[in-house]
């Protein structure tokens, strides 16, 4: 994939202080070289409409994945129009605060850039704006969050998930239009064979295969051993033929048909199996959840870390959260580092293989791609996931919101979302939100 690239122009009406003017511009390219785009368009600051006629027709030929146009003093509002109307990349105006002297105002910044929003609002356009030093860190998170938001777009453009088997029946929270999603997302969804291809392939799977992964697996988890061998053998070859299927299909996540066929026919567990593409960076859901894996594709582009595909199975008054549930299929990078990870059975099936272990602490994003209106929303919050002893067997979390948790739980039932949510670790909610807008689907915080 192609790297990604910034436009960056800077606006000067030169009746203002144009010595301070290049002073700011120069401090913030310095800036955004730190970030990892590369910068296009005009290096000196746009005077006239001419000129930015001129860098709109230029940085339109370069399609830039986010166009920032930082607002070095007050102009009117056609030099950005020329820039907004031309070129098709998403927008960030930057206005920058000056010191209250009492004298002269030398660039008026913050007042181009209010014209300049209510230029783009009449014509119908859209545009983010950060109101901050060249050297305030708020400015390069911002522009971060665009580019993280862009690359996301452009990869799920191109993006293949596979569906392992069909999802089960009255679970209408796993249905999808694979059409829909090529329409509107550029996502592409194909089949895979359950009993055909992955049964057939992990029954297949030698033991020279199967032994690393076991050694391994066994290094970083405690109680391998104590597990039905033949059967914790069989979810590794699940992995081993689910992880072949996803690197020769070129796919960019599985979402898997879990149960009951992986117990009643091939005698083990997907999950352990599921928990291990999702360390290894291939995302993976249970129940053939096709929005729930590209949700977590989703996280796991943005964050550049591991997502987990969960349930919220309670409400923990106590310490106000909710708790996010499944069987034992997070990844392993997401386990508590104060208890080693440990591994299990099946709470309900009895067989192996199953990861156990309580969510470690820390920031974390939740999201789900929802259809729950009937057409696509991008549902998101950020929350704090908090210690505490392990809710239920397998793997879970106790995660605090900003709000009381029963107003979130109120939400997420009273919207009738999903019963599959998404985690990531860390703070994504603004690159999420620019994501929804270059979308364009509606959003809702949670």
């Amino acid at each position: 994939m192609t790297p990604l690239t910034l436009g960056f122009v800077a606006i000067v009406r030169t009746t203002f202080d144009v010595a301070l003017a290049d002073e700011i511009i120069a401090q913030v390219r310095a800036q955004l070289a730190s970030l990892n785009a590369a910068l296009v368009g005009p290096v000196g600051a746009v005077t006239t409409l001419e000129e930015a006629e001129a860098a709109a027709e230029g940085l339109a030929a370069q399609k830039p994945d986010v166009l920032l146009v930082l607002q070095a003093t007050f102009a009117d509002s056609t030099m950005l129009m020329a820039l907004a109307e031309r070129v098709n990349a998403p927008l960030l105006l930057w206005a920058v605060p000056e010191a209250l002297t009492g004298g002269r105002l030398r660039l008026n910044s913050l007042c181009g850039v209010n014209l300049g929003q209510h230029a783009l609002r009449r014509a119908g356009k859209h545009a983010r704006f950060v109101y901050a030093a060249p050297d305030d860190d708020t400015a390069l998170r911002k522009i971060d969050s665009l580019l993280r938001a862009a690359s996301t777009r452009r990869k799920l453009q191109a993006a293949r998930f596979g569906q392992v088997g069909d999802a089960p029946a009255g679970f209408p929270t796993c249905d999808y239009d694979s059409a829909s999603l090529r329409e509107r997302f550029g996502i592409e969804v194909v089949s895979v064979a359950l009993r055909e291809r992955v049964f057939a392939g992990a029954r297949a799977v030698e033991a020279a295969t199967i032994d690393p992964i076991y050694a391994g697996l066994g290094q970083r988890v405690t109680g391998l051993d104590t597990l039905d061998k033949a059967a914790t053998r069989g979810t590794l070859g699940v992995y081993a033929t689910l992880d072949a299927i996803a690197k020769d299909d070129h796919l960019s996540g599985l979402a898997v048909r879990c149960w009951p066929e992986f117990f009643t026919e091939l005698g083990c567990a997907a999950c352990g199996a599921v928990s291990m593409l999702n360390d290894a960076h291939i995302p993976a859901s249970c129940e053939a959840d096709v929005h729930g894996v590209i949700t977590q594709y989703i996280l796991q582009t943005i964050s550049g870390g591991p997502a987990f595909g969960s349930d919220v199975v309670a409400a923990d008054d106590e310490s106000d959260s909710l708790v996010l549930w499944h069987c034992g299929q997070a990844p392993l990078d997401m386990a508590d580092p104060e208890a080693a990870p440990g591994v299990t059975i099946h709470s309900n099936r009895r067989l192996p293989l199953l990861m156990e272990f309580t969510l470690k602490p820390g920031v974390v994003t939740i999201a789900r791609l929802s259809m729950a209106t009937g057409d696509y929303r991008l549902v998101f919050g950020r929350g704090e996931m908090v210690p505490g002893p392990a809710a239920f067997s397998g793997t879970s979390g106790r995660l605090r919101f900003g709000r009381p948790a029963r107003d979130v739980l109120t939400t997420l039932l009273t919207e009738g979302l999903e019963h599959h949510v998404a985690m990531t670790y860390g703070d994504h909610v603004d690159a999420l939100a620019a994501l929804a807008d270059m979308l364009e689907v509606p959003m809702l915080r949670l």
